[in-house]
């Protein structure tokens, strides 16, 4: 997937690319402002003019302000039309069915529907949705930042902590088979392994799947309210390509298989899809881990084979 050296592409980059350095130049010019007026109230207090040093500082940080907020609207339209014009042409790439949405997302009730998640976000921001059909696939993605508050009294009063659920792309498809049951895939680790030991020794829960691919049962817990279905499901070749996508997260993903759609939550830290405002848009690596991030997305479909219906759908 290369965009820089398609001859269709090369007056969308110029223009954004125009955009772009106006926009840099007036960000440039804010900060320096900010910069000046910083740097005048340290010198004011290094030769006892502390007065005239706030004055100063704070009309530059007022004059850099308002800089930002002239420039911002066509911030916000130089953002939009690179992810309209330039993300939606690699999507085109990788299929002509593929949008994206950029004000939208995966829905909190879509996020917790999908069970990878047992925490109910105080807090949830989703964008960037793409959507659209691989050859039989029909998929949705977007980026999610999903977190929950806790708050502690101290002397000087309530302090909110926030923490996090999920950051990174949840990815939903459509599978080759309705299911009767649910079946989640979730991170082991120490305390995955220790809460099935519990979970089995203690409380006899009937739900945990031993599996036979050993790589795979240490890495996962996996649950389900149908043991045949989920051995089904959950085939040796399809482990596999699962403990492969594991790798390309910065955690370990989740998976879940619940009516007739797969969910995978990808852990990542990057934000995709953004417009660089200090990198140029005609250097082609300035793409490279949002094209990255795409080629995993369509690599899902062909490492899941869930364009090969081999069940009950069509």
């Amino acid at each position: 997937m290369q965009l820089h050296g398609q001859p269709e592409m090369v007056s969308v980059f110029n223009e954004l690319e125009t955009s772009r350095l106006h926009i840099a130049k007036q960000h440039s010019r804010a900060y320096w402002s900010m910069g000046i007026g910083a740097a005048c109230l340290l010198g004011a207090f290094l030769f006892g003019l502390i007065e005239v040093g706030v004055v100063l500082v704070i009309v530059g940080l007022i004059t850099g302000f308002i800089m930002l907020a002239l420039v911002g609207s066509k911030t916000s339209a130089y953002k939009l039309d690179f992810k309209h014009k330039v993300i939606g042409a690699a999507l085109k790439q990788l299929d002509d069915s593929l949008q994206i949405a950029p004000q939208s997302g995966i829905s909190q009730r879509d996020f917790m529907d999908s069970r990878l998640f047992s925490q109910t976000p105080d807090r949830y921001k989703t964008e960037d949705l793409v959507h659209g059909k691989i050859d039989k696939t029909q998929i949705h993605f977007a980026e999610v930042h999903a977190e929950y508050k806790t708050e502690t009294r101290t002397k000087n009063g309530k302090q909110t902590h926030w923490h996090d659920i999920f950051k990174g792309i949840i990815f939903c498809a459509d599978f080759n088979k309705h299911f009767s049951s649910i079946t989640v895939v979730k991170p082991k680790g120490f305390g995955g392994a220790f809460g099935k030991w519990f979970s089995q020794n203690v409380f006899g829960n009937k739900n945990i799947v031993e599996l036979e691919n050993v790589d795979f049962d240490k890495t996962f817990i996996t649950e389900s309210g149908d043991q045949v279905e989920a051995r089904y499901i959950l085939t040796p070749s399809l482990m596999e390509k699962l403990l492969e996508l594991n790798q390309y997260a910065n955690s370990t993903i989740s998976i879940s298989f619940i009516w007739s759609n797969v969910y995978i939550a990808f852990p990542l830290n990057h934000n995709y899809f953004e417009a660089p405002i200090f990198k140029s848009l005609l250097n082609a690596d300035v793409l490279e881990k949002d094209l990255n991030m795409l080629r995993l997305m369509r690599h899902v479909v062909e490492e899941l084979d869930l364009n090969t219906r081999i069940w009950t759908k069509e």
